[in-house]
């Protein structure tokens, strides 16, 4: 049972949905529009929850190759695209397969500091075992970044308010399709409960600059700018 660990007094809990190279990385097949400032953010969330000692809990998406008569193209069982950004990983963790079941090893959050639960659809509640962990869970804060604003991120905070929980999310650090279905989500959110803040606010301001994760034109060009402007000063 989790339900010893879901008592005790926590303050917050960071939910990460879909950090995931298809989503995240340029070369992804279902790249994020926003990918390099999503990212760096990201990074800088995940900084802040390792130095705070917080749990994480992470959510995603893998489906078969034949999955919808191959309609999915992305997050495809054993593929590239279906891992982790690598720093989106802690390396004191635990990993569930999405098989339609329930069960949980007894104190888990008290061993792990992060879970990582797959699923084979958007709304991670419509798999048993990731409804029952974010529903028993008890938390003053629910953190939310990841990807994307209008499906996944829109589905895991909806259904964490309908169940009473208070959501914070970290809009920044939120990639998303389409910017104009992306604000329609946000707003939705917030009017729902959430709370909607950007990540100088929650961890604090940060010298990070480069996102260490993708190699396309658009991060490779911000770092060879900033090459340039060092070799000038120098």
């Amino acid at each position: 049972m989790i339900l010893q660990l879901v008592r005790s007094k926590r303050r917050q809990v960071l939910i990460d949905v879909n950090t995931q190279i298809d989503f995240l990385i340029a070369e992804g097949k279902a790249c994020v529009r926003n990918h390099r400032r999503v990212l760096a953010h990201i990074r800088r969330v995940m900084a802040w929850a390792r130095s705070r000692g917080i749990p994480i809990i992470s959510t995603c998406e893998i489906y078969p190759e034949n999955s919808n008569n191959g309609e999915v193209h992305y997050c495809i069982d054993g593929t590239e695209g279906q891992k982790k950004v690598s720093y989106t990983l802690l390396n004191n963790k635990i990993s569930f397969a999405a098989d339609g079941h329930t069960d949980f090893p007894r104190d888990m959050l008290r061993r792990y500091k992060q879970i990582i639960l797959h699923k084979r659809c958007v709304d991670p509640f419509n798999e048993p075992r990731i409804d029952r962990l974010l529903s028993e869970v008890w938390a003053n804060e629910f953190v939310l970044i990841g990807a994307d604003a209008e499906g996944a991120i829109k589905a895991t905070a909806l259904g964490l308010l309908q169940r009473g929980k208070k959501v914070t999310i970290v809009t920044d650090a939120v990639g998303a399709h389409n910017k104009r279905e992306a604000g329609l989500a946000f707003r939705k959110m917030e009017a729902k409960g959430a709370k909607l803040v950007e990540t100088k606010r929650l961890a604090g301001l940060s010298h990070l600059k480069l996102v260490g994760a993708c190699g396309c034109d658009s991060c490779n060009g911000h770092k060879r700018k900033r090459a340039a402007d060092t070799a000038e000063d120098d």
